[in-house]
């Protein structure tokens, strides 16, 4: 049937993924840095997702396409849902439970810009830090800074800690690796349900750091 469908211009796209939560239907997915159509059927053309596109890559045209399918979005959604539910580690690791920690010599509010001299100690004051194993309400986002790094930002940074652990509660994840997807459905809701002030973030000057 020919119908009303949303076109991405690929080229356009930057993958920054707003598009993918202002679609109900969750027609949108992030694939290989780019916003894919995942299906005709699960787009119902109403061009919700369209002023959410900075980049304007996202259009309506009139063309030959699948019906829209109300039981196919149902079903696709509840696989989504499915896949973005937390799995607990079987064995129940340890290493994974919450915990904070306060910097040694001063407290966690006057951070690093009170130091008077270099200092090599660890600025980490929470774990698990990998945004997969982070709760959504972890304490340490309540009121606070959130700070999102790729993985390789605290190898290739020399004065990492000194630099950025003042800047809030951290997840570190690797955009090109792991399940962007995933992660995009996650920080939305962490966003979401927290009382975020403000959101940094570090990326390394690589291609797969953009994906």
């Amino acid at each position: 049937m020919k119908r009303l469908i949303i076109k991405i211009d690929e080229e356009k796209c930057n993958g920054c993924g707003l598009c993918v939560p202002a679609c109900a239907e969750g027609a949108i997915q992030i694939i290989d840095g780019k916003a894919k159509l995942v299906g005709e059927n699960l787009c119902d053309g109403l061009g919700a997702c369209l002023g959410d596109c900075p980049q304007g890559a996202i259009t309506l045209e009139e063309r030959e396409a699948e019906p829209f399918d109300k039981k196919a979005v149902a079903e696709h959604l509840d696989k989504l849902k499915q896949k973005d539910t937390e799995r607990n580690l079987p064995c129940g690791c340890p290493g994974s439970a919450v915990q904070q920690f306060n910097i040694l010599g001063e407290t966690a509010k006057e951070g690093i810009a009170q130091k008077k001299k270099a200092d090599s100690s660890s600025r980490l004051q929470q774990w698990p830090v990998q945004l997969s194993l982070v709760p959504l309400k972890a304490p340490f986002f309540k009121d606070n800074r959130i700070f999102i790094c790729a993985d390789c930002v605290p190898f290739a940074f020399a004065d990492f800690h000194e630099q950025f652990l003042n800047r809030g509660g951290l997840v570190v994840g690797c955009p090109k690796l792991d399940d962007a997807q995933s992660y995009l459905t996650k920080l939305t809701k962490m966003i979401k349900e927290n009382t975020i002030k403000e959101i940094n973030i570090a990326i390394m000057e690589v291609p797969c750091c953009r994906s």
